[in-house]
């Protein structure tokens, strides 16, 4: 079994190509109805992740349905791949979403939203093991946006798949989830 980064990255991208555009709309779903269990629906701003199609995300968009119902505000980035920042911008009625170069749905403009203010965070990633450790693109992104939140922020994992017992190689600098939610359980690392 895979128990590094690199060979998890691979691995569950390999995955991700063979679950069905109905699969991945059942899943995303019932991700969302797990959701509901967890005991953070008291905060206001919450960052979401759209989801890039062409890899076979988590579709985001029953996470959308879920925060609108409940009123609350809902946070979109946009990537620089230059510094591997994130800015964040309020969704609204009015938001454009454009593509970039690299699939990966973005806000075009809008209400500018520091990342001290964000709650909760909702995290894409490719796999996770069962003390909330998470592999992602390899990119740092989120590392870099979670470190830039307020220590208290709840970070919650959305995936396909369940845990792995553990991934070998973590850093000091990768921050750790506080929840993870597959479509068949919620995990607590709180």
């Amino acid at each position: 079994m895979p128990t590094n980064k690199k060979e998890l990255r691979s691995h569950y991208k390999n995955l991700r190509k063979e679950i069905t555009l109905d699969d991945l709309e059942e899943k995303s779903l019932a991700i969302a109805n797990n959701l509901i269990q967890l005991p953070v629906w008291d905060k206001t701003y919450y960052h979401v992740f759209l989801p890039i199609e062409e890899q076979k995300e988590v579709n985001t968009e029953y996470v959308l349905h879920l925060l609108s119902g409940k009123d609350k505000e809902t946070v979109v980035s946009k990537s620089d791949f230059e510094t591997r920042g994130m800015t964040h911008f309020l969704l609204t009625d009015n938001t454009k979403i454009k593509k970039n170069e690299y699939n990966i749905p973005e806000p075009v403009n809008g209400l500018s939203v520091p990342s001290e203010t964000i709650e909760v965070v909702f995290v894409p990633l490719l796999a996770f093991d069962v003390s909330g450790n998470r592999v992602g693109y390899g990119k740092g992104f989120y590392d870099k946006f979670l470190s830039e939140c307020k220590p208290e922020t709840i970070k919650i994992g959305l995936s396909f798949f369940e845990a792995e017992n553990e991934i070998k190689d973590v850093f000091e600098s990768d921050v750790k989830l506080d929840y993870c939610v597959t479509p068949e359980k919620v995990y607590n690392f709180q």
